[in-house]
């Protein structure tokens, strides 16, 4: 009985084997526990309430299969675990999907940033690409113009990029 009675073990030990074939007899009789008859029950078999109340538990619950169950069951539709758990992250095909899109972005990225004029490639890269960023005003210092013509420039190279990387 207890090899066939769930996929998944239900008692495993002297303990829960006593309560197995006994706390059902007990479940028929009083329904649902209380903390008293959780009491009595433990003492009447000579175990812990804990264990009552685990077994309890385990022989309310029912076995859900992972993938899902076969279509022929009278309890009509129930969603499998399987199609609101999967984890998508991990997956190696996923990981190298990842991968070799940043790789041609970073490409396309490069690419784009050698179509640019030196001025305003070093801009974007001081602007966008450093750890430190540097500001308009330190820019426009270094290039002796103003810190809206570096926002300019800044801009149109901006654009620049955009395009070379939609093509």
């Amino acid at each position: 009985i207890l090899r066939n009675w769930r996929i998944v073990k239900v008692a495993t030990t002297k303990a829960q084997r006593k309560l197995f074939f006994n706390l059902r007899s007990a479940k028929k009789r009083l329904g649902w526990f209380s903390r008293q008859e959780v009491e009595e029950v433990a003492e009447d078999l000579g175990v812990k309430p804990e264990t009552v109340l685990e077994m309890e538990s385990r022989l309310s619950n029912y076995d859900l299969a992972y993938d899902g169950t076969d279509s022929d069951d009278d309890d009509g539709p129930s969603i499998a675990p399987a199609a609101y758990l999967p984890d998508l992250r991990h997956e190696p095909s996923m990981l190298l999907e990842r991968a070799d899109s940043t790789d041609v972005e970073r490409e396309g990225l490069y690419a784009a940033l050698e179509s640019l004029d030196t001025r305003s490639r070093d801009i974007l890269q001081r602007r966008w690409l450093n750890e430190n960023k540097e500001t308009l005003h330190d820019l426009a210092a270094e290039y002796g113009v103003s810190a809206e013509r570096i926002r300019q420039i800044e801009a149109a190279a901006m654009k620049k990029l955009r395009g070379s990387m939609a093509a």
